[in-house]
């Protein structure tokens, strides 16, 4: 996102893990929607090529996608879709190997945060928190608004496929993003050092380990929906 000169200068760093739409173009301008704006943008044809072309770490090399055949999507497909969806996420979140990722990586995460203060000092600390938030709420690779996307999605999903659950298991994730929004408050007071004590990064911690109990018997509940009926 380094070159992506529509980026407020704080969002431009070197991170290839972003996703945009090209939707048209006038003159040598192509027209981009971005999910960080709120408007539509523009990239001329040598920014563009600057960001399909970055180098470093998972460098996109070029990499597109786009649909071959206008086609119209059925019930069934879109039914299909969200079983499918459900069923990763469940997998992701659950199952995944390893302990820093899914529900394991927000305990992990949560863990760590709790000894930062001593580690690192307020300073650090701080600084390596509002990295945390930046990329949670700001960049929009999770947190609070993917949680309430999530639980607008399931939701949704109830048209589809008329199961109770889904509309109970949808309040849970509303209710975790209510609590990664505190928890991104707590970090914003000890990045600004309003609260800097080891109480405060015990808080913190705890938020997030509340956030993956909340979200590990959600995602269980998931698991255990009959689609089939």
């Amino acid at each position: 996102v380094y070159f992506l000169t529509y980026f407020p200068k704080e969002y431009r760093f070197h991170f290839n893990a972003h996703n945009i739409v090209v939707f048209g173009k006038e003159g040598d301008n192509y027209l981009i929607s971005d999910p960080v704006m709120e408007e539509p943008t523009i990239l001329s044809s040598y920014e563009l090529q600057r960001v399909r072309f970055a180098k470093g770490a998972l460098a996109p090399k070029g990499q597109l996608y786009y649909p071959k055949i206008k086609t119209e999507i059925t019930d069934n497909q879109i039914r299909f879709a969200i079983t499918k969806g459900i069923k990763r996420n469940v997998r992701d979140m659950l199952h995944i190997p390893g302990g820093i990722a899914g529900v394991s990586g927000i305990k992990y995460t949560a863990r760590k945060i709790v000894k930062w203060r001593e580690k690192l000092g307020v300073k650090t600390a701080g600084l390596y928190l509002a990295q945390l938030v930046r990329m949670q709420e700001e960049i929009g690779t999770g947190g609070g608004g993917f949680r309430f996307i999530y639980a607008a999605f399931l939701q949704q999903a109830y048209q589809f496929h008329q199961k109770e659950e889904l509309l109970k298991i949808s309040e849970q994730f509303t209710k975790s993003g209510d609590l990664w929004r505190s928890a991104a408050v707590q970090a914003a007071g000890i990045f600004k050092g309003r609260i800097t004590s080891i109480i405060d990064f015990q808080d913190m911690g705890n938020y997030l380990l509340e956030v993956a109990d909340v979200e590990k018997n959600a995602f269980k509940s998931l698991s255990k929906i009959n689609w089939k009926n």
